[in-house]
């Protein structure tokens, strides 16, 4: 199974979501869009909930002088989740690493700034948080994102996915209350091999996803 797009994915998720909202599983929602790539298939699915749809800022940390090898990540206002194996091999602390995770923590709520433009944080009490994003290779920030949510005291924590690993979406059923993921090829390799258009989006492209675009 491969989408056209997210929006193409994002329909499909929606229309299996919709399933369990009928059923009752998944009373009063909200919707987040881990960004960028996660807001177009999280619209379609906010749209198909009749649910309000925010932008759940995630971001890696990558290790010192390789940061495209990610070790750790951070979501919210949550500790820095590390990838223990990870400080292992580069024999370092948390504490030795906290300068990363500050720059990073920096560019979040740059972000986290921009998108919410000035609205306030929503309440989750009695709400079920619904955390969508457009894959799952390793999970690891989809982890730190559904932590960030979870202290934030939802009713239900639901992950929901288009397509992810078998081992990312097995281990993340630990996190949620349910993971929907539509899709677990056996061979994964990356996300973006699940679609014919994988292009980035822009911040600009994310705020009129926002606005209802």
């Amino acid at each position: 199974m491969r989408f056209q797009d997210r929006r193409e994915a994002g329909r499909a998720l929606a229309e299996e979501l919709r399933e369990r909202q009928r059923a009752g599983a998944l009373p009063e929602p909200l919707v987040f869009g881990l960004p960028r790539g996660g807001l177009p298939v999280a619209r379609e699915v906010a749209d198909a909930l009749g649910a309000p749809l925010e932008a759940l800022v995630a971001r890696k940390i990558g290790a010192p002088g390789q940061p495209e090898l990610a070790i750790g990540a951070i979501a919210g206002e949550a500790p820095p989740l590390w990838d223990q194996e990870a400080l292992r091999w580069l024999h370092a602390t948390p504490e030795e690493l906290a300068p990363l995770a500050e720059r990073e923590r920096v560019e979040l709520r740059r972000r986290e700034a921009l998108y919410r433009q000035g609205r306030p944080v929503p309440e989750l009490a009695g709400r079920t948080a619904v955390v969508v994003d457009d894959g799952l290779a390793t999970g690891f920030t989809a982890r730190a994102a559904l932590r960030s949510v979870r202290i934030r005291h939802p009713a239900r924590l639901v992950l929901a996915v288009p397509v992810g690993s078998r081992e990312a979406t097995e281990a993340l059923a630990a996190e949620a209350d349910e993971v929907v993921c539509l899709h677990q090829p056996y061979v994964f390799g990356s996300v973006g091999r699940w679609y014919e258009d994988f292009g980035q989006l822009t911040d600009d492209q994310v705020l009129e996803l926002l606005r209802g675009g």
